[in-house]
């Protein structure tokens, strides 16, 4: 059966260097055939691992497994350009979800929008219904995780998070671990000890994109228009929440995901050094 530690001890040892299905089945203590199940079960449900064979057909076919985010990522114009849009910017202001959800089909997506006062918040009812039908992973891009302060009269983010967590759901996470969000690192890190698991990753990254990747199945992004103070423009808050159910574009988006997430800095190292600070 594959755990997520299994996921966690090949993901490790393939993050280092590329490595053969023998050389995964000698570092789990598992057969060729059963590696080379694993292998094939992360790839397709959690996106991390690529695989491809050399000499194929012949008695001396070598199938080697790397990090996903050595393959091409794009495989489109657009879709080049779009990666360097989110990868080059910082501020959720320099990147407009728009951009992608325009080049995906109708049948495949849809968009609700609504004007709020600049004090009204989100309550985040449909959000934490949609996540918590999370089934084998949830890929976050944040900005400093305040989403998980989300509550309602039924629910809260928190709770649904933890839920997951006793499930066996993996959570992988990029976003800011500074001052300003060290408290919600820290918050959403304890479901690990809570529950005696490993199953949330959070690394630093400053990135655009406010967005969840529902097991590599349904992208849910939100996106707020701030008013401009300017005569014929906004004068109220505008929130969109756009959410796409193409297989892949979901996978587009969750190559670009790890691309950051392989080259971010584990939260853990970030927390320790911001502890120093007096």
């Amino acid at each position: 059966m594959l755990d997520n530690e299994i996921v966690r001890k090949i993901e490790a040892f393939v993050y280092s260097k590329p490595r053969s299905i023998q050389e995964i089945a000698l570092h789990t203590g598992k057969n060729w055939r059963t590696a080379d199940r694993y292998v094939d079960e992360i790839e397709k449900n959690f996106g991390t691992l690529s695989t491809r064979v050399f000499r194929g057909g012949t008695r001396g076919a070598l199938k080697i497994v790397f990090w996903s985010s050595i393959e091409k990522i794009n495989s489109s114009a657009f879709q080049e350009r779009l990666e360097q849009q989110i990868t080059h910017a910082i501020r959720k202001e320099d990147f407009s979800a728009f951009d992608l959800y325009q080049h995906v089909d109708d049948k495949y997506k849809k968009a609700i929008i609504e004007k709020k006062n600049l004090k009204d918040d989100y309550d985040g009812n449909d959000l934490m219904d949609i996540i918590s039908h999370t089934k084998k992973q949830l890929i976050i891009f944040s900005g400093n995780l305040s989403f998980i302060n989300m509550k309602s009269k039924k629910m809260t983010m928190i709770k649904v998070l933890d839920t997951l967590v006793k499930k066996g759901v993996t959570m992988k996470i990029i976003c800011r671990v500074d001052l300003v969000g060290k408290q919600n690192v820290e918050k959403i890190l304890e479901l690990n000890f809570k529950n005696g698991k490993e199953s949330i990753e959070i690394r630093h990254q400053e990135q655009p994109i406010r967005a969840f990747i529902i097991d590599n199945e349904i992208i849910r992004i939100k996106e707020i228009k701030e008013p401009t103070g300017k005569i014929n423009e906004l004068n109220k808050k505008i929130v969109i929440y756009y959410e796409i159910r193409d297989r892949e574009w979901c996978a587009w988006l969750a190559k670009i995901f790890w691309k950051m997430f392989s080259n971010s800095i584990d939260s853990g190292v970030r927390i320790r050094e911001l502890n120093k600070l007096k």
